[in-house]
């Protein structure tokens, strides 16, 4: 379980988290979800270590993690992958799903994580990670080093970003094959993506650095939605 209790962070003299509280149970697919700017993408590097709020503590599981590296919280079970996957010069997707597991693994247990993201074990463990793939084949790579560690926590930041619609229909695919089976863990996507939050067990909704809903997706994905339409009537 996850708890972030009062949290606080700006910059340049701006609040971008503004005291955002909240707790995230163990076996649960959380999407947070909100408009650019709001702190969606700044709330999930808080929780991996990638910035340090100015005040509040973050829990997880029962240990406070608030000064925490982002090695130490790794080692403690919680996994984040970035809106563009890093490529890594010289080493195979073989290669990176080895130093996930953190040992040395068979060729049959990275065929099983491969393909539970979609990809053909045969087509991709000897393939370097560079510019050759695109943009949801890293993504889907990216995942895989998530699924290899069996994280306890896994954040994936904003993962419809960069990719084509052939890509992001398979990317759904994934993460509903996640959903049903999580296990003991849980999961925290950062999207406005409806397909996706029609996946999530709860939606938070961030808006200026505030949590401003929180709550089951069949409570407040239909008001999310009608005011998303009607923002855009009003647009065109």
């Amino acid at each position: 379980m996850l708890e972030l209790k009062d949290i606080c962070f700006e910059r340049d003299d701006k609040k971008i988290l503004d005291n955002v509280s909240l707790t995230i149970e163990n076996e649960k697919f959380i999407v947070i979800t909100g408009p650019n700017g709001g702190g969606k993408s700044t709330l999930a590097k808080v929780i991996m270590g990638i910035v340090k709020p100015d005040s509040g503590k973050i829990i997880f599981n029962g240990e406070d993690i608030t000064n925490k590296s982002i090695s130490e919280r790794a080692k403690m079970g919680i996994g984040f992958a970035f809106q563009q996957p890093v490529k890594f010069k010289g080493i195979t997707v073989g290669d990176l799903l080895e130093l996930s597991v953190g040992r040395e693994t068979k060729f049959s247990e990275k065929c099983d994580i491969l393909s539970s993201v979609g990809l053909c074990p045969k087509d991709y463990i000897k393939r370097e990670i560079n510019s050759s793939l695109s943009g949801g084949e890293l993504k889907r790579i990216e995942i895989a080093t998530v699924v290899a560690r069996e994280t306890k926590l896994s954040v994936f930041d904003e993962p419809e970003a960069g990719i084509d619609l052939w890509s992001f229909n398979s990317l759904i695919d994934v993460f509903e094959d996640m959903h049903d089976k999580i296990k003991g863990g849980s999961i925290v996507i950062i999207s406005h993506q409806e397909r996706i939050l029609n996946i999530a067990d709860e939606i938070i909704l961030i808006e200026k650095g505030k949590i401003k809903e929180i709550g089951k997706k069949d409570d407040i994905l239909p008001n999310l939605l009608s005011n998303t339409s009607k923002v855009c009537s009003k647009v065109k």
